[in-house]
């Protein structure tokens, strides 16, 4: 498989080639364009699951997903015996960023993140207690792990940062983090601060790995248009 990342990184779309027998799993609706000869199948966004009873809870997973992950309940399979190329985007303006996930690495990711994924790479649904629901990401975060390619996206651009030690991040820009971290949702500063600064409550990542920033916080920008819409 080949991939390029394209006119990025204000409004980047990915393009994938694939190999004869070749698949590339991606977000429902991310779909650009793709060669004809290069087949789409839709399925639950719950892993692989055979049997009646299987993909009855394949459908609650997908479920569970969606209203907690902030995910489609859905993600398309694309690939086919000739192989062929797709162009995949994300549904807001920004950039694209690959890593390439081995065995026994993980990356947390924050929901709507997720664009693509090649090889055996599994996304699970993780709890994150109720530090996330109060940092503004939501109840569950998307562990990554296996082998293969990972493609995430963000509003904004995306900038990793190495942690050794601690380091702050405002939790709307928070894109996604190494499984080496460890992390706690906090004030950026005190009372006063927490309602009349405009920052509110942040994340503290401590360990060594990297932390993903977005340049820009989808938050601001539909608190800047509402206003606008009902004026």
């Amino acid at each position: 498989m080949r991939h390029s990342i394209e006119h990025g990184p204000s409004f980047a779309w990915l393009r994938v080639t694939l190999e004869p027998g070749e698949t590339v799993f991606a977000e429902a609706g991310s779909m650009v364009a793709r060669t004809p000869e290069v087949a789409m199948t839709t399925r639950l966004n719950a892993g692989l699951r055979v049997g009646f009873f299987s993909k009855v809870l394949a459908f609650f997973v997908a479920l569970l997903r969606k209203v907690f992950g902030g995910e489609t309940m859905f993600v398309n399979e694309f690939g086919g015996p000739s192989g062929g190329q797709v162009v995949l985007a994300p549904q807001v303006s920004g950039n694209v960023v690959h890593e390439q996930l081995e065995a026994g690495k993980k990356l947390f990711v924050q929901a709507q993140s997720y664009l693509a994924s090649t090889g055996d790479v599994e996304a699970k649904v993780r709890w994150g207690g109720l530090r996330t629901l109060f940092g503004g990401e939501g109840l569950f975060l998307l562990e990554c792990a296996g082998s293969g390619d990972l493609f995430i996206t963000a509003y904004g651009g995306i900038h990793p940062i190495s942690v050794d030690g601690s380091f702050v991040v405002d939790s709307g820009h928070v894109v996604a983090f190494d499984g080496t971290l460890d992390f706690r949702v906090r004030s950026a500063g005190g009372l006063k601060s927490f309602f009349f600064s405009g920052e509110g409550l942040v994340c503290e990542f401590k360990g060594h790995g990297r932390v993903f920033v977005q340049s820009r916080n989808i938050k601001a920008l539909v608190g800047w248009i509402s206003p606008l819409l009902r004026s």
